[in-house]
């Protein structure tokens, strides 16, 4: 198993490959319009600081003609390493030359829009003030897994999303943006890392590991 890529710095500067299989720059950046108005409703205010737990409710476009609205809840942000939960995973150097961590936010469409199939609009935001894009990977990654929304995607529906932030230069994740174009204000998260710990086995056969 290998992984697919990720881009170290967003939108501002290029970023070096992940892995040899695929490479990621700022090109990788959103390049869909949203839009965050205290004037509109219940939506949260462009440049909105939040703690873990806390929730933003924005309006989110991902590509022309579908306008959606998000309730993003940053639950949790997670150290980790390659040793405890890459397991059997090819890395290359540049990758190993990052510092991985898990960011889980629970997320509902709040819109009239089926929303499925999109990539969860959240970046890390490490200690250098970067923007750090999500990891992707050729085949699942079961200690963290949801990057993307399920299809559907319904309106009213939840979701619990987990995205692997790999850090360059091994620095540190401090806080997660909601950031969906380079001129818009983010919305920050904010708080202290949690060790990850891998969920206990249920005993049930369905819960036993597989090859």
């Amino acid at each position: 198993m290998s992984l697919m890529g990720c881009s170290g710095t967003a939108p501002r500067t290029n970023a070096p490959q992940a892995s040899e299989s695929a490479s990621a720059s700022a090109s990788a950046s959103p390049s869909a319009s949203a839009s965050a108005s205290a004037t509109a409703g219940a939506l949260t205010e462009p440049g909105a600081d939040r703690r873990l737990g806390e929730t933003a409710t924005v309006e989110w476009t991902p590509k022309e003609g579908v306008d959606g609205e998000l309730s993003i809840t940053v639950d949790k942000l997670e150290s980790t390493s390659y040793k405890q939960t890459f397991s059997g995973w090819k890395l290359d150097e540049a990758t190993l030359a990052r510092a991985p961590y898990f960011v889980r936010a629970t997320i509902k469409n709040d819109g009239d829009t089926d929303l499925g199939g999109y990539d969860v609009p959240l970046w890390g935001l490490d200690d250098e003030g970067n923007l750090v894009e999500a990891a992707a990977f050729k085949e699942p990654f079961k200690p963290c897994a949801v990057k993307t929304f399920p299809k559907p995607f319904a309106p009213g529906a939840s979701v619990d999303a987990c995205l692997v932030m790999l850090v360059p230069d091994q620095g540190k994740l401090v806080g997660v943006s909601f950031r969906p174009y380079e001129e818009f204000d983010p919305i920050t998260w904010q708080g202290d890392l949690t060790p990850y710990a891998a969920p206990k086995a249920s005993g049930s056969p369905s819960a036993s590991p597989t090859s």
